[in-house]
Parts: structure tokens; C-alpha cells; sequence
């Protein structure tokens, strides 16, 4: 069992500057470890810092269970669940050492592993915030059958920080494979997107599966005997290296070197688009990164016309707000995003237009 020391005075402060903000009608920008800082917009507020706020508060390895408040470093919990052989099952990305556990959730971003293990969401039990009006509350639980309050725990899941100020996280975590491997071949891209849609369904003990530059790449964990079957019946260069996961993972890769970035979500079996640029194909092909001088009303239609979303991902300021981090919504979900604003911040002081503009 680890523990931390209480987290009441640094709560409590957080606390008294929400209820100050709300007396002032003032704005506040919630800042972690700012290493998302470039997705979406951010408000002429006051800083609320969350970094001072940190430290693991309970971690029974036996339960699969860890709660830390939102300041803890991402690194911090990695190292601690490496000790004890388990992870956090959905990779989040970190962008920089500064990455912390409460932006992980607030953003919802998901590694390699998300089509085959799950999102943030699929993993978050509980959590307790501050909300619109300075009240401190606690959703779920640390267990996935209690629960109590778990729609709102998935609600503050991606908000950004839009619906409140999190505090503490509890989350499922899993135990680390006996093994890895990756498996790389040379294929044509439509081919590569049939295979990978193929290695879904299949009973191959896959964890990743990329796309680019010609390669194909799949992550396979498990035990020995079953990536010796794999490797049988498959082929290709067979490889124990992690390090280009991680560079996915954490958008190291020379791909990422850019200052405008598309990430297009599209559904499973999605063939390639039409728009010229540069791809890479991640999440067996239902995330796909694009670097392009393609307009973005004709990416989104491109996109639509599949059923998929495109993220303005990373961009000058001046061309995110010409044409909006977020694929624009259908009147009815906003009106259904605007309702949900308006319950926990009624007052409109967090992180205002960080995921749509007027919220």
C-alpha cells in the first residue's frame, strides 16, 4: 500500500481561488504540466496551477487500482506501477517530462494501444473536483462495480478542464505482458490498411498497429509461446525494441516535426482519403495524423462524408482560430454541450473556449 500525506490544504487552496474567480467573474486557465498547451484555445484568464497539487494518495498493486491527486507527474506514476510490473493500459501521451496525471485525463489522449486495450475513459473510476460553484465533489469510485456518479467521472474525462477543476484520479491500471515484440514488413498502403483491419479481429495477441512511410508495424504482447505462434505464422523483421512506440506514443518521431498537425479519428475499415499531404496511420487506421496545405473545410468534408472527425491538432493561433481546433458539432450536441457547461460552471470561469468556442 503507498500513501500520500493529506491534500487538504493544497485542495482547499485551489478551492479559494475558484471562489474568488466566481466573486470577480473572472476567467481561469487550468494548467497542469502545460505540455497540451497547443490544443485548443486558451482564455484571457488567471493561471490556476494544479502542479503543486500532487502525489500518489493510495496504490494497492493486488487491486489494480491507483488514486493520485492531478498534479502528479505522469513519470512519477509510470515509475511506481514499473516497480510493481502493471501500467496504465491506455499509454497517455506525455509531450514532455512535465505531463501530469490530471491532464492525462483532461484530455483524454490515448497511445498506440487504444484500439486494442481501450481509452482513458474505459479506465478512470472516480475522481473528485471543483466545480463552478467552489464546491469540492466526489464521483464513482475505486472499483468498477461501484458505480455511483460514473456517467460524470467519464463526463470530466476530455473536458479539458471545462467543467471543473480536477483534483484526484483513481484509475484501473493492468499488469505489464510477459513479453513484447514488433513485426515489420514493407507494404503498398491500401494493402496495409486490409491487413491491419484483418489483424483486428483476429485472435493475435496484437497491442499496436501503425502505418508509414511504407512500413507496417504491429506490437504484439503475451506470453512466449503465443508470440512464437505469431511470428510463425506471420513473418517479417522481428524486433524487442520499444523505443518506436514510445516515439508514437509521445510524437517524437521526425513525422511530428511540424507546426500544423491534423489528426483524423474515422471509423475502422476507413480506405484512404482523398487529400494530398503526408500520413501516418495509427490505431490500425482509425487514428490518422496528416500533415497538409489542404484547406480545412475540405478536409472536415472529406472527413464527414466518412462518418470520421477532424482535430485541428496543432497550428499557428491564427489559423486555429480561423478554422477551429474541433470538428464543428450539429446544433443539437452543442446545445447538449452548452446544458452540461451550464450545470457545473454556471459561471463560465474554466478554461472558456478551450474545447468550442462560447463554452
Amino acid at each position: 500500500m503507498v500513501a500520500g500525506a493529506s491534500s487538504n490544504d493544497a485542495s482547499e487552496l485551489l478551492q479559494q481561488q475558484v471562489l474568488d474567480s466566481i466573486a470577480r467573474s473572472r476567467p481561469l486557465n487550468i494548467v497542469g504540466g502545460n505540455s497540451k498547451a497547443f490544443l485548443g484555445a486558451v482564455a484571457d484568464g488567471d493561471a490556476l496551477q494544479t502542479s503543486n497539487h500532487r502525489g500518489v494518495i493510495s496504490y494497492e498493486p493486488t487491486e489494480l487500482v491507483i488514486t493520485a491527486r492531478a498534479g502528479t507527474p505522469l513519470s512519477e506514476i509510470e515509475k511506481l506501477l514499473a516497480e510493481h510490473r502493471q501500467s496504465l493500459p491506455f499509454e497517455p501521451p506525455r509531450h514532455s517530462p512535465d505531463a501530469t496525471i490530471g491532464g492525462a485525463v483532461a484530455s483524454a489522449l490515448s497511445g498506440p494501444a487504444r484500439p486494442f486495450a481501450g481509452a482513458v475513459r474505459d479506465y478512470v473510476l472516480g475522481c473528485r473536483v471543483i466545480n463552478g460553484q467552489g464546491q469540492q465533489l466526489s464521483f464513482g469510485g475505486q472499483v468498477m462495480k461501484n458505480v455511483a456518479g460514473y456517467d460524470v467521472t467519464r463526463l470530466m474525462t476530455g473536458a479539458r478542464g471545462t467543467l471543473g477543476v480536477l483534483l484526484d484520479v483513481s484509475i484501473k491500471v493492468l499488469p505489464v505482458p510477459e513479453q513484447q515484440i514488433t513485426l515489420e514488413s514493407t507494404i503498398e498502403l491500401p494493402a496495409a490498411l486490409a491487413t491491419m483491419q484483418k489483424m483486428k479481429g483476429s485472435n493475435y495477441p496484437v497491442t499496436a498497429a501503425c502505418y508509414h512511410e511504407g512500413k507496417l508495424s504491429f506490437r504484439f504482447a503475451g506470453s512466449e509461446a503465443g508470440l512464437a505462434a505469431a511470428i510463425a505464422d506471420l513473418g517479417g523483421d522481428k524486433t524487442r525494441d520499444t523505443s518506436f512506440w514510445d516515439e508514437l506514443r509521445d510524437q517524437q518521431l521526425a513525422f511530428f516535426n511540424t507546426d500544423q498537425l491534423w489528426r483524423l479519428a474515422v471509423p475502422s475499415g476507413t480506405p484512404a482519403l482523398d487529400i494530398a499531404g503526408e500520413w501516418l496511420y495509427d490505431w490500425a487506421g482509425e487514428q490518422r495524423w496528416l500533415k497538409t496545405t489542404a484547406s480545412a473545410d475540405s478536409i472536415r468534408e472529406t472527413v464527414a462524408r466518412h462518418g470520421g472527425y477532424a482535430q485541428l491538432y496543432r497550428a499557428p493561433e491564427s489559423l486555429q482560430a480561423s478554422a477551429g481546433v474541433e470538428h464543428p458539432l450539429p446544433d443539437k450536441i452543442m446545445q447538449l454541450h452548452s446544458s452540461i457547461k451550464q450545470s457545473f460552471d454556471p459561471h463560465s470561469i474554466f478554461n472558456p473556449g478551450r474545447l468550442f468556442p462560447g463554452l
